[in-house]
This record gives C-alpha cells, sequence and structure tokens, in this order.
C-alpha cells in the first residue's frame, strides 16, 4: 500500500473511533418482537459507556440533577474495542428495563455499529449521543474535522483511555506479549491526539508517554465536554 492510500486507511479508522485492530463480525442485533414500553413516572435512564462514566456524572452533578431523576447505568468500556457486541447488549439491556424508565438516553455514538445500535433504538424508543463517535462530539464536529483535515493519520484518546491506557491498548491490543504488533496496529497513523476533558498535568503526561511508546506525535487539545454537556441537559429538561 502507498503512502497516501496508508493514511486514508488510518484515518478512516480514527474518524469511526475504532481501535486499529482486526474487528470481529459486527454481531447481528437480537429483534425484539414487540417495541419495549415506557413509564411515564420513571426517572430517565443514560444507559452509557464505562468510558463516560466519571463525564456524566460529573455533568449531573453540574446540572444539579438528582441521581434518581437521572439513573446511569454503563456497560464495560471493553466493548470499546468490539463494537459489534454493543448493539446485542443495548438491546438485552433495555428490553428487560426499559419499563422502568421514561425516557433512555445512550451513552454512545455510532461506535462503529454501522447503524445496528439505532435499529435498536428504535424500537425502544431511546436517543443517543450525536455523531459517529466519542472523539467527535467532546471535540465538536468542527474541532474534530479540523484535526483530521490537519493530519487524517490522527489516534484519538481521551481522559479516560489515557487514565487506562495500559489495560484497554496496550494490554487491550496485546501488545504487552507481541510486541512486534505495534507497527501493524499503528504503522497508519501520525499523531496521538489527547482531546482532555480536564486540565489534568498528571494525565498530560501520561498521554504523552503513550504517544512515545506507540512511536506517534503527541498533540493536546483541551476541549471539555464538547456536545455531551448540550445532551445530558436536554435529557434531564435543565
Amino acid at each position: 500500500m502507498d503512502e497516501p492510500a496508508a493514511r486514508r486507511a488510518g484515518g478512516r479508522q480514527a474518524r469511526l473511533g475504532r481501535r486499529a485492530r482486526p474487528q470481529e463480525a459486527v454481531a447481528a442485533a437480537p429483534e425484539s418482537l414487540v417495541t419495549t414500553s415506557a413509564n411515564p413516572e420513571g426517572p430517565t435512564l443514560v444507559l452509557a459507556c464505562g468510558a463516560l462514566a466519571n463525564e456524566i456524572i460529573a455533568l449531573r452533578e453540574q446540572l444539579g440533577v438528582a441521581d434518581d431523576a437521572m439513573v446511569l447505568h454503563c456497560l464495560p468500556a471493553e466493548l470499546h474495542n468490539r463494537p459489534g457486541q454493543i448493539a446485542p447488549r443495548v438491546d438485552a439491556f433495555l428490553t428487560e428495563h426499559r419499563h422502568k424508565y421514561s425516557r433512555v438516553l445512550l451513552g454512545y455514538g455510532d461506535c462503529g455499529t454501522g447503524g445496528a445500535l439505532d435499529k435498536v433504538l428504535q424500537r425502544h424508543d431511546a436517543n443517543r449521543l450525536p455523531h459517529a463517535h466519542c472523539y467527535e462530539f467532546f471535540a465538536t464536529t468542527p474541532r474534530f474535522n479540523e484535526i483530521t483535515e490537519a493530519e487524517i493519520g490522527s489516534y484519538f484518546v481521551t481522559d479516560f483511555l489515557v487514565r487506562h491506557f495500559d489495560r484497554l491498548v496496550w494490554e487491550g491490543l496485546g501488545l504487552d506479549t507481541r510486541p512486534e504488533m505495534l507497527a501493524t496496529y499503528f504503522g497508519n497513523y501520525r499523531d496521538l491526539v489527547y482531546l482532555a476533558q480536564t486540565d489534568t498535568p498528571a494525565l498530560q503526561a501520561k498521554a504523552q508517554e503513550a504517544a512515545e511508546r506507540l512511536g506517534l506525535n503527541y498533540v493536546y487539545h483541551q476541549v471539555g465536554y464538547g456536545d455531551l454537556t448540550q445532551a445530558i441537559q436536554d435529557a434531564a429538561h435543565v
């Protein structure tokens, strides 16, 4: 593959928010026989990726929303590396629990599900966060596009992914036991782009170290919560 083609391939993975690893076949979401019903008197449910837990809790506190008015339940952050499992896991949870809640906001973008997640949400009268993935709604679309247009081979991390880099990236991709795979996974990337939710020097240092371990340039952007703020505010009716 020539250099321009390789860079385009890396950029497509970055835009989809996937990790540079072979993906398992996308599992089809189970078909529900009937659409689940809502409880008009129930609280709002935020069913989220575990990678967003801290940010959603912080926003709920900032907005003054009581825990029993907006219930947060998180699916494992490891699904970030296995997008084919996201829609079935969401479908199973909502099939069992949707009747308890008045409204449901899913704390995911499309996140590499190829539209399967949106089909599940239609059956359960639920909504998800805007955009394709957390990198875009944290950065907001104009800034995300600006970053990827400047360097299409951008590998994005957030506060959560920096904090758990060893578990979710280094060990999650098997680089702890197969370091020779580093070039295969990250050869199409040029920059590690840290989209920071908080101004935390310790995380900045850890992100820079992660970039060095991956052989990538380090780029830092303080973006805060981006479009996540408005989504939580709308779900809470405040």
